[in-house]
């Protein structure tokens, strides 16, 4: 089991803390098993802002996956479709154990020079 930090937007971000957001979608699974995700919230906060345990993965069709996890997804059907436009698949990580950090930590302090496009373990 390994770490991995991902970016997110912050407005995403605040509904990861504010319980509204449980899945983080993503187009491509990553290929190691995950126990937690290190949050990294986009331009304009630009810090590593929490971490959330991975309950579980969720992989099939993107209607399938809406489906199951619309109630939690923190975004709208329109946002989530055209993220998964001309996708076949789709991916959700179930997010539970979710912290905020109280002092908000640069990259660096994890041996990271720059943020990950999508992902980068750690």
């Amino acid at each position: 089991m390994c770490n991995m930090l991902i970016s997110i937007n912050p407005q995403h971000v605040e509904n990861i803390f504010n319980g509204t957001k449980k899945y983080e979608y993503r187009k491509i699974r990553c290929k190691q098993e995950v126990d937690k995700i290190i949050i990294y919230s986009t331009y304009p906060i630009m810090k590593i802002v929490g971490e959330a345990k991975v309950e579980k993965i969720l992989e099939d069709s993107p209607d399938n996956i809406w489906e199951e996890t619309k109630n939690y997804s923190g975004i709208d059907l329109k946002f989530y479709q055209q993220y998964f436009k001309d996708r076949s698949k789709a991916i959700a990580y179930k997010l539970t154990n979710i912290k905020k950090y109280s002092i908000p930590q640069e990259l660096s302090s994890y041996g990271i020079k720059s943020a990950p496009q999508s992902f980068i373990y750690v």
